[in-house]
């Protein structure tokens, strides 16, 4: 069955893109699944030192090659800039590593279809699905979800999917950046600002025999640092002036009570000095922080809106 044959009188032009770095072992039973039910296939083959590229392009796929491994953000990148020049109506992103069910691709369409959402995600933690996800990603997962779920207007379960369906107003609108796995993020927290509706639908996720080549600390640690950074340039205000406003309060708390112990003894005691100290000027720095990166965001806004 053609993906197109679920929109009935709808034409919609689907597109399905799939970064991959020397995933031979999958990407092979991946493609042929897609071609019973998908018309354009993107394969990014992120410097793969393996036949990725080559089992892609004898599959039928449109093939991307990155000469060097750049990064899931890269294929991201790139899969979204070929997307908008072919000029198709909705982008699906998967994983290459097996995980994701193809058939859940219909899912994530509907809402677009309808008209309900702009970027859809298939999260894992809907419904019954999370007892199929080990412990050590829950966990991983939910505290940057919940990082996420900061700067974003609606809340969501898994920000880290992806497993994703994307509108042509989505696709011709953001160009990620980022090149590691912080892209997710990225993409999220930018339509957020751009008013898109964001929602999800549940998915069904295998992790047996998984051959995933993304190690989950240093995918949970680029991810976190990625997500803190575009928190701190989107939210200057609220990423720097809280921790401030904290650190101004417990300082002059601490001066407060330097100036009443010198006042009644006429001694200075250094611990508590020290700490009022420091913890005012580290309150002080963060707070013109927090007004220069939040000015300089602001004109960098005017300027492209221009």
């Amino acid at each position: 069955m053609n993906i197109c044959s679920f929109y009935k009188g709808i034409y919609l032009k689907i597109t399905v893109g799939i970064p991959a770095f020397n995933e031979e072992k999958n990407i092979a039973s991946i493609l042929v699944k897609l071609k019973k039910i998908a018309d354009n296939v993107i394969v990014c083959n992120d410097g793969s030192t393996d036949a990725t590229g080559t089992i892609a392009e004898e599959l039928g796929a449109t093939v991307i090659n990155h000469t060097k491994n750049q990064g899931y953000g890269a294929g991201i990148r790139s899969i979204f800039l070929k997307a908008k020049e072919v000029q198709t109506d909705v982008l699906i992103t998967l994983d290459s590593d097996g995980q994701h069910d193809v058939n859940d691709i219909e899912k994530l369409i509907e809402p677009i279809e309808n008209g309900k959402c702009d970027l859809v995600i298939g999260s894992r933690f809907l419904e019954e699905n999370v007892k199929n996800v080990p412990n050590y990603r829950k966990i991983g997962i939910n505290v940057i979800t919940k990082v996420t779920n900061a700067t974003l207007k609606n809340k969501l379960t898994d920000s880290q999917s992806g497993f994703r369906a994307y509108n042509k107003k989505i696709i011709s609108e953001i160009t990620p950046s980022e090149l590691g796995m912080g892209v997710s993020t990225e993409i999220l927290i930018k339509a957020s600002n751009k008013e898109f509706i964001i929602g999800e639908v549940p998915i069904t996720v295998s992790y047996e025999g998984n051959t995933s080549t993304h190690n989950p600390v240093s995918h949970g640690t680029s991810v976190l640092f990625s997500t803190l950074k575009f928190t701190s340039i989107e939210h200057p205000l609220k990423f720097y002036g809280i921790p401030a406003a904290i650190f101004l309060i417990i300082g002059i708390t601490f001066v407060v009570w330097s100036i009443q112990i010198f006042s009644e003894g006429g001694r200075l005691v250094t611990n508590i000095t020290l700490i009022g100290a420091s913890m005012t000027i580290l309150g002080v720095i963060l707070s013109i922080a927090a007004i220069l990166l939040y000015s300089l965001v602001s004109v960098v806004r005017e300027n492209n809106s221009k």
